[in-house]
């Protein structure tokens, strides 16, 4: 009896000291949760503000009512929103003139690579996939530099005048907005299934009525949402652009920075406002249509 007494206060104390471990080990779990949770909190608004700050800041210095920037201002103004077509619209229209060119160009040279890539196997797909997409993972710097000594090779072999012509923008500009509608067309295209293809191609249905029918159509959210980022990108691109413009032809970040060099004013930030409205304002109208987080996740 003594013995079977203590073998049960034996299997009690064990018992008790399980639920005392498991106890202690749920409240580590929570607190480490607990503390999970409060870090991503934490780092996620470090994120917003380190992104709106600025942009905020930015917003308040184009309502500055004087040309010398003090803290705090005299007075508020709108006025130098309407002075940015009289000092930067030349350079505006050129921006849009080459970006519109660079989605229409890019668009028509990386959807057929996208559609090729992601529906073809064939010998060297995987060295051209990394070629068309090398652009991205190379300094904007370098990128412009190396640029421009290939068109004055090029300019010197053929006399073509490529420097400082629109023509070569468009040309320099396609090196960078191609790849961004290559891997959106790609990602468009992971998770369609092919089947839809397949049947289309069993009926008699020719390959290029295949692709017009039924691949574009699949790929219409990747293919919006590559021109816009072609768009955006090219629009915005300075590193290149400053070994490629020429006296009349002055895309606006280059313009901007120019004018920086000589003044110091609240015209740049409303500058940067109006463009950030407007790629803003677009992204929000597209995204109702075609759902570009999808796309880009």
């Amino acid at each position: 009896m003594r013995s079977s007494g203590s073998r049960s206060l034996a299997a009690g104390d064990a018992f008790a000291d399980a639920s005392a471990t498991h106890s202690l080990h749920r409240e580590r779990t929570e607190l480490l949760g607990r503390i999970g949770r409060v870090v991503t909190s934490l780092l996620i608004w470090c994120g917003l503000l380190i992104i709106f700050v600025p942009l905020g800041l930015t917003l308040y210095l184009s309502l500055f009512n004087q040309k010398l920037i003090a803290f705090p201002p005299p007075g508020y103004t709108l006025s130098w929103y309407p002075a940015i077509i009289p000092n930067f619209g030349d350079a505006i229209v050129t921006s849009l003139e080459l970006a519109f060119a660079a989605v229409i160009g890019s668009l028509a040279l990386g959807v057929p690579a996208g559609i090729a890539l992601s529906r073809h196997r064939f010998p060297g797909r995987g060295v051209i996939s990394t070629l068309l997409l090398s652009p991205l993972t190379v300094p904007g710097i370098a990128l412009g530099l190396s640029t421009y000594l290939f068109l004055v090779l090029i300019e010197v072999w053929t006399g073509l005048a490529l420097t400082g012509s629109l023509t070569g923008l468009i040309l320099a500009h396609l090196v960078i907005t191609m790849p961004w509608v290559v891997r959106l067309c790609v990602a468009s295209l992971i998770n369609h299934d092919r089947a839809a293809e397949e049947v289309a191609t069993s009926l008699g249905a020719r390959p290029w009525m295949v692709i017009w029918r039924v691949t574009l159509p699949a790929m219409r959210q990747g293919i919006i949402a590559a021109g816009l980022f072609a768009f955006i990108f090219s629009f915005g691109n300075l590193e290149m652009a400053l070994f490629l413009v020429a006296p009349g032809i002055t895309t606006l970040p280059v313009a901007v920075l120019e004018y920086l060099e000589y003044h110091i004013d609240p015209l740049v930030a409303a500058v940067a406002v109006a463009q950030m409205i407007l790629v803003g304002g677009l992204m929000v109208v597209l995204d109702r249509f075609v759902r570009l987080g999808q796309v880009i996740r």
